[in-house]
């Protein structure tokens, strides 16, 4: 989202994950818009500018908090819902049709780990494989990611994995925006129902889903950023190692300052 303002007042272009429409008067915030999970609509008062406002509301017996941060020329908007869990989000998905993607999808894959993990891996989308089996990274790009986690000392078990849509692209194509915007707000939902200390995210697609940004992985792969106050990394995805090898290497590295930060023991010499 964009902020600007003019003699009018505020004005708040949204392109974010919600398509959010946002409307400015004075300076008094107006926000209304659809979650794509489930529907929401709220107002509130408040002087913008350098401020931090709070709205709870309540729908379908559920209560979500959206805190809005207005500095300058920039907005954060981050949406919750309180007491979340990945039953209610798997519950709420349902037997989606929300994107064109569930015409050809076999199964949805939803995700598959540790539901307290403090590392959470994301990747861009369902292959074949995970389209026949409902469980993400189980090809051969799976493979090597199971590879990489042992290297780190975890298993499968002990870490969450998940991708940005939950159904097979056709061909193994991208993902389309308005996929990514339909199914996105599945995915913030289960990170912060996880809640992990570590988002790891392999590959452009889920980097610049979860960054709203359009640059390069290559511009900042392997830098610490934040995202909802926690920390995140955008390394390779496996299937570019696959095609690649030699960005094993970087990647490792990678791996290895996430393992710091989770107080994993480099072993020198093992690497996937």
């Amino acid at each position: 989202m964009a902020v600007s303002r003019s003699a009018e007042g505020w004005t708040i272009t949204s392109s974010g994950r919600l398509g959010a429409p946002l409307d400015v008067v004075g300076r008094r915030l107006q926000v209304r818009y659809t979650a794509d999970w489930r529907p929401l609509a709220f107002s509130f008062d408040g002087t913008v500018r350098g401020q931090t406002q709070t709205v709870h509301t309540v729908v379908d017996g559920t209560t979500a908090r959206s805190d809005i941060v207005v500095a300058g020329e920039t907005t954060q908007k981050i949406d919750t819902i309180a007491d979340d869990t990945l039953l209610k989000i798997r519950e709420n998905l349902g037997e989606c049709t929300r994107c064109k993607l569930h015409s050809t999808r076999h199964k949805i894959v939803f995700g598959d780990g540790n539901p307290r993990a403090e590392l959470v891996f994301v990747g861009e989308g369902p292959g074949a494989d995970e389209d026949a089996q409902g469980l993400p990274f189980v090809g051969r790009a799976g493979k090597l990611l199971t590879q990489m986690i042992e290297a780190m000392g975890l298993q499968r078990k002990d870490v969450y994995i998940c991708n940005v849509v939950k159904c097979r692209p056709p061909e193994n194509r991208q993902p389309e925006e308005d996929e990514v915007s339909t199914c996105s707000p599945f995915l913030l939902r289960q990170i912060d129902a996880i809640a992990p200390k570590v988002i790891v995210c392999l590959g452009a697609v889920a980097a610049k889903t979860l960054l709203q940004t359009n640059r390069g992985i290559s511009q900042f792969r392997g830098e610490w950023l934040e995202f909802r106050g926690r920390k995140l990394l955008a390394t390779y995805h496996p299937a570019y190692l696959l095609r690649n090898p030699p960005a094993k290497s970087e990647v490792w590295k990678d791996l290895q300052k996430v393992m710091a930060v989770l107080g994993l023991e480099v072993k020198k010499g093992k690497s996937a």
